[in-house]
């Protein structure tokens, strides 16, 4: 197989971002690595997306028709890698990231029936896929959730911050209850002390993946 990928899931405080600028950083300096590299930002795979300044939320169907097309490009890359013959990784292999993905899909759409994202699961799988689901721990969740854009909650009620907190702690467990039924092999990794590079490493030489 030519190629391989990551899947960052987790919620927006959860340091998707952070970790995906140091297993970037690790990828510049490893000098085994693949050339190619495919990184998708959750501007093109997620659900809510700010159009022209306006908040539009796909439906179900537009949603997974979205997610297949990203995996299907994918998969046609690899497919033409593969059909140039056997070759090391670092020059024909294919490095690929992906924000929010079939998780986030799986939360969002959990009373709808699954076959379709688990189809689609299962080509990710052949790609050789593996999702990292970020979260932090309750007790911290206020800090976390605060530190990110301070100016933001300096007006805020009590009320409004206990909601955001709620919220992500329930977003998280649901996350977790995807990642259970999902097809895809998940790591969950706890990211309260923001050690980027060290889990940057620790996904990067992982034997089932490296």
């Amino acid at each position: 197989m030519n190629i391989r990928g990551i899947i960052l899931e987790g919620f927006s405080n959860a340091g998707k971002t952070s970790l995906l600028k140091a297993i970037k950083q690790y990828q510049a300096i490893d000098e085994s690595a693949e050339l190619s590299i495919v990184i998708l930002g959750e501007h093109y795979s997620q659900i809510l997306n700010n159009v022209h300044g306006e908040f539009v939320r796909l439906s179900r169907d537009q949603h997974l028709e979205l997610l297949r097309d990203r995996v299907d490009m994918l998969k046609n890359l690899n497919d033409w890698a593969i059909n140039l013959g056997p070759w090391k990784r670092k020059s024909r292999g294919l490095f690929f990231v992906l924000e929010r993905f079939h998780l986030n899909h799986r939360v969002a759409f959990s009373d709808s029936e699954d076959t379709e994202i688990t189809s689609i699961e299962n080509d990710l799988n052949k790609i050789g896929a593996k999702c990292i689901l970020l979260t932090i721990s309750n007790d911290i969740v206020e800090e976390r959730i605060m530190s990110r854009n301070p100016n933001n909650w300096i007006n805020k009620s009590r009320e409004d911050i206990d909601v955001a907190c709620k919220e992500l702690i329930e977003t998280q467990n649901r996350l977790r209850i995807q990642s259970s039924k999902s097809k895809v092999p998940t790591i969950e990794i706890n990211t309260d002390n923001k050690e980027w590079d060290k889990y940057a490493r620790l996904i990067m030489e992982d034997n089932d993946f490296a």
